[in-house]
């Protein structure tokens, strides 16, 4: 066994043995309080404080990690989610680095960018780091964890070794972002960040497209009194009925606490979902103390609960696989704190329909960093729906000519078999239904506004 191995095979039987022991519900439901107002921090407030002049020195103690270890299977794309394009052929990966290189030149400064990558992802992504080189950041990679999916009858790993190559490649999983602790101190470079200086990490979803480093929130995590000195912010957004299922920040033994829909008893589940009761939810944006985390993971004191994801391999097989979440330790580091932010740090592409916004004139881009557009009326995006034809990127790209102008769209639903034609506008509510066997043309140039479109269409006049 090489030694990444038997590293990994020692959190995995830490996490298996915990596993193991834990008997009902994590959590007490009548244990749950509202986390107090002084424990979340709005961002109007934070930013309302004028930056200082030493945020040069602020940002030198800065290490950006990316969270980069997932595939973009669901999208339908071989190989790392981050190398899909997602704006004028600049893919994930790029926006990120153009981001910080952008801070590194402006502020004279040296912000390092760290990815997270998986067994899935290591290989693809150190080929194409190397288009990086002339670029004026500094990139370091280290690996998730590699540990074997479990048969859900019988409890016992699928993996029958440690080989990762034919039939052997779905035995194993990388466990969760909650592995990135022990991952990145096990790598030896959270040693090499701390020698160098570095003071605290920013860490995100790589297809977050709206977790770019704020200077506001870096000073403020900077200037928090000394004897309170926060060694962890999370960054929180208002819930929308689109968020009913995103982790929420509770107050529990007078600790903050991350609490994931996985974890509520369910009888309480729709009172968890209810935006009444939980008014916020867990972007995954996270500012954390790398002193911290070096001193709670030598110390073992990192109790992050465990997510049981079942799966079910091609052949047909029930497995499990045991994760965490990196904001479930929240509850480990001192002087914690949520920070309200707005809406606009929370884009996460996860599926087509999102791409068709990011991708829309509904966003400007300016050195990496995508804004909404100061042309739309509304603070909020459209809600859109795009069915099973646009499922796969490649699919969807040829359904559009060119990208609609959606600047004063609400609301778009789209099935069936349907291309778009150049230059077509979509404005209010627009749904457009292909019956099954037909097919729906907008032609170029169309505007729809408020308009349902059914049946079969492929010539429309003006």
């Amino acid at each position: 066994m090489s030694k990444i191995s038997k590293k990994d095979f020692e959190g995995f039987k830490n996490l298996f043995h915990r596993f193991l022991q834990v008997k009902g519900p994590s959590v007490k439901w009548d244990k749950i309080h509202k986390p107090p107002e002084d424990l979340i921090h709005p961002y109007d407030k934070i930013k309302a404080q004028a930056l200082p002049d030493s945020v040069a020195a602020s940002l030198n103690k800065l290490v950006v990690v990316k969270l980069n270890g997932g595939l973009g299977t669901s999208m339908g794309c071989k190989g790392p989610k981050s190398v899909i394009s997602v704006r004028n052929e600049n893919t994930f990966l790029d926006l990120t680095v153009h981001q910080i290189e952008h801070l590194n030149k402006t502020f004279n400064v040296d912000v390092p960018l760290v990815l997270m990558n998986s067994f899935n992802t290591d290989e693809d992504t150190k080929k194409i780091l190397q288009k990086y080189t002339h670029h004026r950041v500094h990139i370091h990679t280290f690996n998730q964890s590699r540990y074997p999916r479990i048969n859900k009858e019988s409890l016992l790993p699928v993996a029958k070794d440690l080989g990762m190559h034919g039939d052997h490649a779905d035995a194993w999983y990388p466990p969760g972002h909650g592995d990135i602790y022990a991952s990145f101190y096990n790598s030896g470079l959270l040693d090499q960040l701390i020698a160098a200086g570095k003071e605290y990490i920013f860490v995100s979803n790589i297809d977050n497209l709206g977790a770019t480093v704020d200077l506001f929130i870096l000073n403020h995590l900077m200037t928090q009194p000394k004897d309170k000195r926060c060694e962890f912010i999370m960054e929180v957004t208002d819930k929308t009925r689109a968020d009913v299922k995103g982790g929420t920040l509770i107050q529990y033994d007078d600790k903050l606490r991350l609490l994931e829909i996985a974890q509520v008893p369910k009888a309480h589940v729709d009172e968890f979902k209810s935006v009444t009761k939980f008014k916020i939810f867990n972007t995954n944006n996270l500012w954390i103390s790398l002193a911290a985390i070096k001193r709670l993971h030598e110390q073992n004191t990192m109790d992050m609960e465990i997510i049981v994801n079942p799966k079910t391999l091609d052949g047909g097989l029930n497995v499990i696989q045991l994760e965490t979440a990196v904001g479930a330790a929240i509850k480990a580091f001192d002087n914690a704190l949520g920070v309200n932010v707005p809406r606009s740090r929370f884009l996460p592409v996860k599926t087509s329909s999102d791409l068709l916004l990011v991708m829309s004139n509904l966003y400007s881009l300016d050195a990496g960093s995508l804004t909404m557009s100061k042309k739309r009326e509304f603070p909020s995006t459209p809600h859109v729906k795009l069915g099973s034809s646009f499922t796969k990127v490649h699919d969807f790209l040829m359904r559009f000519e060119s990208i609609p102008d959606m600047l004063e769209l609400d609301h778009l639903t789209v099935s069936g078999d349907v291309t778009f034609g150049k230059n077509v506008s979509l404005k209010g509510t627009v749904i457009i239904i292909a019956n099954h066997g037909d097919r729906i043309d907008i032609p170029a140039g169309a505007v729809l506004e408020n308009k349902i479109v059914s049946g079969n269409l492929r010539i429309l006049d003006h």
